[in-house]
């Protein structure tokens, strides 16, 4: 078992690697382009820079000094007392060795803890790990349609899991 340890909050450099492992993994395996990585790379600071930490939050997975995963919740841009989970990723050295795990059991519990109603996130079909995942954790499929939003053609999914009645 690789030993890692999980950060909280903004740390220098961690929008620059949560994008790259983006792009990295997303254009080896779904062949996305520049397109996707400025998306997330613009999101992501754009979530940096209203980030409140009575609402959001960001988890950095550290592997011997570099970010080998991450995970965001995003309760200040939404609305209805919901929240979004971003930036959901886990490097391919981190697969399997429990990391997806540990970052979804603090997003839920954080979610829990805050007070959402609910929390949602989107991802496309074709991701069977992260799908299992999502449904280990009570996530379950509320929409689905063809879309571009990641710069791509892709059955796009989203996922929601009620923490409380409204």
């Amino acid at each position: 078992m690789i030993p890692f340890e999980t950060r909280v909050g903004y740390v220098p450099g961690v929008i620059g690697r949560i994008a790259e492992l983006h792009a990295r993994y997303y254009s080896k395996n779904w062949n996305f382009g520049s397109i996707f990585e400025a998306k997330v790379a613009s999101e992501l600071s754009n979530f940096i820079r209203i980030y409140d930490d009575a609402k959001d939050r960001i988890w950095s997975l550290w592997v011997e000094g570099s970010i080998e995963g991450s995970l965001v919740i995003d309760g200040t841009s939404e609305t209805n007392n919901s929240a979004h989970l971003r930036w959901f990723i886990v490097s391919d050295r981190m697969q399997g060795k429990g990391a997806g795990n540990h970052l979804m059991e603090q997003a839920v519990s954080f979610c829990r803890e805050t007070g959402f109603n609910a929390v949602y996130l989107w991802t496309f079909h074709g991701l069977a790990a992260a799908r299992h995942l999502y449904e280990k954790y009570g996530f379950r499929l509320q929409e689905e349609h063809q879309g571009r939003q990641w710069g791509t053609t892709v059955r796009e999914q989203k996922f929601e899991r009620t923490l409380r009645a409204p």
